[in-house]
């Protein structure tokens, strides 16, 4: 008889060093993948930090004396300079008359999935809409009364947009005046 073994512990030994080396191993190359993918999304964000953004519009659309509120359509141009398309999930801002803050408001797609959202190409110049509910119980009434009389000289928005690609998000801060 042959034996081709002759001693079954240091082959056991051996086995068991040689699963920890592949497990390791493989734990090694996961990290190092997924350090590639982060520097790869990370490509995209000085392009997407270019995105410009103005307040174009504030129109009073609709004004119900029971409740004192009015519904302001606050319009924003969403401008991209960059050569990288992306979308614009969220435009959270507040609002002033004259220097008085009127209240926060928040333009989201966040719900609708990216492919459903407006595309900015490069060049691309894109209105936002956003509907701003003004109660008369959170501000001075003459400021109120000015907002809808079209009184006032000045509209101020300022807050951050953010900008997103299939890899990567960032958000910028922005300040735009309506004179």
């Amino acid at each position: 008889m042959t034996t081709f073994f002759s001693c079954t512990e240091c082959d056991t030994s051996k086995l068991g060093l040689q699963s920890k080396m592949i497990v390791y191993a493989a734990i090694v190359g996961l990290l190092g993948m997924m350090g590639v993918i982060v520097y790869y999304a990370s490509l995209d964000n000085p392009q997407l930090e270019q995105v410009e953004i103005s307040l174009s519009e504030v129109i009073v659309r609709d004004v119900n004396k029971i409740e004192n509120t009015a519904k302001l359509e606050v319009s924003f141009l969403v401008k991209n300079p960059s050569e990288k398309t992306f979308t614009v999930p969220i435009i959270s801002y507040q609002l002033f008359a004259d220097g008085q803050l009127l209240g926060s408001g928040q333009y989201s797609t966040e719900d609708i999935s990216m492919p459903g959202r407006a595309v900015f190409y490069p060049g691309a110049e894109v209105p936002l809409k956003n509907r701003f509910v003004l109660s008369e119980s959170n501000v001075d009434s003459e400021i109120y009364n000015s907002v809808l009389n079209d009184e006032i000289t000045n509209f101020t928005a300022e807050g951050s947009i953010t900008t997103e690609t299939t890899w990567s998000v960032i958000e910028k801060e922005f300040k735009s005046s309506l004179n």
